[in-house]
């Protein structure tokens, strides 16, 4: 081959797969598997941070009945609230549990796997919480919030690596932001349905918990026909023909070529397809900087404040004037907000990039937080002041949902190769879990010390965590895996790959069946 035609060719290449890559549309199989995927998974968890605020009076009064018929006497006022207590904050137990053991079940069973296989908890745990009542077993309603916490830390784990491994690289954060949004369409399903004129009555509470297994039901007629991730199945599974029927059906294309050799190439530069253990990833130096990246983003995601943020709503509302009882409809405009910000978001994501959204949410949670603050001590002054203080809880929470409330699990995926993703994701589980449980124990000691004050703690930790984004996170959008990764090289303060060395591995991974291709750098779209 003469040089000539071998530049013509890594020219014409070049062109096909930039035009691949920026025009390439979206498949209805990609669609499908980030919906039902997510469905499945992620929405369970966002109803089940909302669903148990409507019944929360019901279930109290279940406790006490139940406590009657077996004791003869009625429940004391700490034991029911220790008892509604442990009821609420076991979710959290449970995910830590879901986080910590993700990782297993990515390895036996896959990603798309895993997904189904965590239906059986999201069911058992329905069967639980709707029959508790029937079996006058409070502890039925317990070891059911403990069960839907692991289906939803495993959720939380494995369906951002499945959607960060099947989508191309132009639209990884658009796909991946479906998490996000699904989080939130639960969070704001499990508001309209307990709303009174629904389920939210003391003859109907339990339906709000079978409700739970229909999304899993429905992840389980549907998951099944579509594709496992393409990566896992090459690189993990060995098996190159399902990795290009996978690649196919996920981007509505016959030559996938590209696309594998690319997969190939980072398992070759990696220099390992075995999938590491949480400990040989703290031990890599290569990665250094992402892990420590990964934690502080997702527990900002946690420690930002959101969660503390019902706390007020109410009280501000009553101040304003509202009635309690249309006090859950205006509520629902909270999580009306949170779906349409994460839906923008995934619109935008793609041209704004993750680094300048996550700066932007957490950058204007800390203005509102600040302007809250302000507003809730001039509360009784002004009679027009809780309406601001609303407005502001409104503002707080479309900044989070525009950037923090989903691209932390998308840079989990994002910043790590695949050998060491499962182990990064059960460490990003573990840090939002106990981030999680710590809010929910320490909130209540800083809202009593610091009263109105309490949100500028929520102040300090958005802007530490813009700052250290803005300084340490490189941007991650339409790049690959590897392309980021070395990114990182210089502050984890190891060489980047020549571009002599970046032939070579070129050269040395090409399938044994293919034929000899010219010697040029191939890009795809993933």
């Amino acid at each position: 081959m003469d040089i000539p035609q071998k530049n013509n060719l890594s020219d014409h290449t070049e062109t096909d797969v930039r035009n691949n890559s920026g025009k390439q549309p979206v498949t209805a199989c990609l669609l499908n598997a980030a919906f039902f995927g997510a469905l499945g998974s992620s929405f369970l968890y966002g109803y089940n941070l909302s669903v148990v605020n409507a019944p929360a009076l019901f279930i109290k009064d279940f406790y006490n009945e139940t406590w009657i018929e077996r004791y003869g006497e009625p429940i004391g006022a700490e034991a029911v609230t220790l008892l509604w207590s442990v009821t609420v904050s076991i979710f959290a137990i449970g995910g830590l549990l879901g986080a910590v053991s993700v990782s297993l079940f990515l390895k036996v069973f896959g990603r798309k796997g895993t997904l189904l296989l965590n239906n059986i908890f999201a069911i058992i745990a329905a069967l639980l919480l709707s029959l508790g009542e029937m079996a006058k077993s409070f502890e039925m309603l317990i070891i059911g919030r403990l069960i839907i916490g692991v289906d939803s830390g495993i959720a939380l784990s494995a369906l951002p690596m499945y959607l960060g491994e099947i989508s191309p690289r132009h639209i990884r954060g658009f796909i991946g932001q479906f998490n996000s949004i699904l989080i939130c369409l639960g969070v704001f399903t499990g508001q309209v349905l307990g709303l009174p004129e629904l389920l939210g009555q003391e003859s109907r509470w339990n339906y709000l918990f079978s409700f739970l297994a229909f999304p899993a039901l429905l992840q389980l007629c549907v998951l099944p026909f579509l594709p496992e991730s393409p990566r896992y199945l090459l690189l993990e599974r060995r098996d190159e023909a399902g990795a290009e029927k996978a690649f196919q059906r996920f981007l509505g294309k016959t030559d996938v070529s590209q696309e594998l050799e690319e997969v190939r190439g980072e398992a070759q530069a990696q220099g390992t397809l075995h999938t590491v253990s949480v400990l040989q990833l703290l031990k890599t130096p290569t990665v250094r900087w992402q892990l420590i990246t990964i934690i502080i983003t997702m527990a900002c995601y946690q420690l930002c404040g959101l969660n503390t943020i019902w706390y007020y709503t109410n009280g501000i509302l009553r101040e304003a004037g509202f009635a309690d009882n249309i006090l859950p409809y205006i509520t629902l405009s909270t999580g009306a907000v949170e779906t349409l910000a994460a839906v923008i978001s995934g619109l935008v994501i793609e041209r704004i990039g993750r680094k300048r959204l996550l700066i932007l949410g957490f950058s204007a949670m800390a203005v509102f937080f600040s302007l809250l603050t302000v507003f809730l001590n001039f509360q009784d002054s002004v009679s027009w002041m809780p309406y601001l203080s609303y407005i502001c809880i409104l503002a707080v929470i479309a900044s989070f949902c525009s950037g923090p409330g989903g691209i932390p699990f998308i840079l989990t995926g994002e910043l790590f190769e695949q050998s060491y993703r499962p182990a990064a994701f059960m460490i990003a589980g573990t840090v939002n879990w106990l981030s999680n449980f710590t809010v929910g124990l320490l909130f209540p000691f800083i809202q009593e010390t610091l009263q109105s004050f309490a949100f500028l703690v929520f102040v300090v930790v958005c802007t530490l965590g813009s700052i250290y984004l803005y300084v340490v996170l490189p941007e991650t959008k339409n790049k690959t895996f590897m392309d980021i990764s070395q990114s990182f090289a210089k502050i984890n303060k190891i060489p980047a790959p020549s571009p002599s060395h970046e032939m070579e591995l070129a050269l040395c991974i090409q399938p044994k069946t293919s034929e000899k291709v010219p010697d040029v750098k191939m890009e795809s779209s993933f």
